[in-house]
């Protein structure tokens, strides 16, 4: 089985985003769907272990501060200012002796071609946490750095980072560096104008968008190009009907999409489909952001990283509430979180510069000099300076501190071959004919038997 080619969700590095640092996630997904993983994960700790100081050895004797030479650093920051945020990163490292090569890639071009890419690959490698992760260190492809961890990482990071980094065989082959959420993002000003407040359920959402249409808004922008887009609402749908663990089961191949709970979910959207923007599927998120931006639409479902679309980043007039209740036995207590990280090359070519680099990554100092060039990210480091949060960084990470429950993404939660070639694009055959829905979840189920071998 190969990494297919689709465009991906958007990485927090890419879009530069803020996000909270020491982010209490109770059951990361992307483990999830493993079934060496339990279902549901126990909630992280705040990350006190003490660190170990630089120069000492970790559990696998690699010694902090004993590299030299050069380290090269695959990149697929190719905005400006993650460009500028990890050139700080890699020139905070305390070793000087390190030289690292930052060789960027588009971001597009980088994922679509990640397979190609892992056959020789840099040092250190740009990617993201759990089943993604997973997928390339059971192929070989990845270092073990569980001794990057052993040296101080436990002090840095909490242990749902820790789990969201570890592979099956429970060694440890990422760095966690950034992450965000998924919700319903709107802009203040604009509802204050008209006296509308964010739903606590789905029939209040409704009403809302009607009253939005009345005045001629539309209730959500939508699009699908690339696919990951409408992944997100389905993801929103499938958890707040069927809860997290059904949902989990079903990204990993345990559930039938024939089950009447699945269809549940379709019907649910194609109820909603009048309030979003149409034909979606050829519509750049960044176009549907712009009708948020411009006040033509009320709402979107979507990442942080909307914010991004906001003159010159500024988020003031930007807020977000959970996807509201469908089921009250699930309630609002899953949120989408996607983690982004750092992984280091099977054969390295300098091995100790890379952990030493990787190690680095991992830490408030390289976060901290990472956001004093892209103040728009946050990273998870517990020693990060948050001094200047934004409200809304301060209430993505309360959002996420207090979920009971979080995922990652559909297309990092399952295989990457169901999400390429099955989930997306039978998606957006269903946004474009709701009415095929039997017939494309038939097709989804016999897809997910064979890739899954259920």
């Amino acid at each position: 089985m190969s990494e297919l080619s689709l465009p991906r969700s958007p990485s927090p590095s890419k879009v530069g985003i803020r996000l909270p640092r020491r982010s209490v996630l109770k059951g990361v997904a992307g483990a999830s769907a493993l079934a060496a993983f339990p279902a549901v994960l126990a909630a992280c700790g705040d990350g006190d272990d003490e660190g170990t100081a630089a120069g000492s050895e970790g559990e696998g004797g690699f010694a902090l501060g004993a590299g030299s030479g050069e380290v090269t650093v695959g990149s697929n920051y190719s905005n400006a200012l993650p460009q500028a945020g990890l050139a700080a990163a890699v020139a905070a490292l305390p070793n000087a002796d390190i030289t690292g090569a930052i060789n960027e890639v588009d971001h597009n071009t980088f994922q679509e071609n990640i397979s190609t890419y892992l056959q020789n690959p840099d040092d250190i490698i740009p990617w993201f946490a759990g089943f993604r992760m997973q997928f390339f260190a059971e192929q070989g492809l990845l270092g073990d750095i569980t001794d990057v961890w052993d040296a101080g990482l436990d002090g840095e990071l909490s242990s749902g980072f820790k789990t969201a980094s570890t592979g099956l065989d429970g060694k440890q082959y990422f760095v966690p560096w950034t992450y965000y959420a998924w919700g319903i993002y709107y802009r203040p000003s604009l509802w204050e104008e008209n006296g509308w407040t964010p739903p606590g359920t789905v029939a209040e959402l409704i009403d809302l968008a009607g009253q939005m249409q009345e005045v001629g808004i539309t209730p959500f922008a939508f699009a699908n190009d690339g696919f990951w887009p409408a992944m997100g609402t389905f993801d929103q749908l499938n958890f707040r009907i069927n809860g997290y663990q059904f949902h989990v089961d079903l990204m990993a191949g345990r559930e039938s999409w024939t089950d009447p709970r699945v269809k549940e979910v379709f019907t649910t959207w194609e109820s909603l489909l009048p309030t979003h923007q149409p034909d979606p599927n050829g519509r750049t998120w960044e176009e549907a952001a712009a009708a948020v931006v411009n006040k033509e639409a009320a709402m979107m479902t979507i990442g942080t990283f909307i914010g991004s679309q906001f003159p010159d980043g500024d988020t003031s007039d930007l807020d977000f509430f959970p996807f509201p209740e469908i089921n009250p036995e699930h309630g609002t207590d899953v949120v989408e979180a996607p983690i982004d990280g750092w992984m280091m090359a099977q054969s390295p070519s300098n091995e100790q510069a890379a952990k030493e680099l990787l190690y680095h990554f991992g830490t408030g100092a390289a976060q901290d000099a990472y956001l004093g060039e892209d103040p728009s990210v946050v990273a998870p480091s517990n020693s990060v300076d948050t001094a200047v949060w934004s409200p809304l960084q301060n209430k993505v990470f309360e959002t996420v501190q207090n979920a009971k429950f979080v995922t990652q993404f559909l297309d990092r939660d399952t295989s990457p071959e169901f999400a390429s070639n099955v989930a997306g694009p039978r998606i957006a055959d269903f946004l474009a004919d709701p009415s095929s829905i039997d017939s494309i979840l038939e097709d989804m189920q016999t897809q997910a038997e064979a890739i899954f071998g259920s």
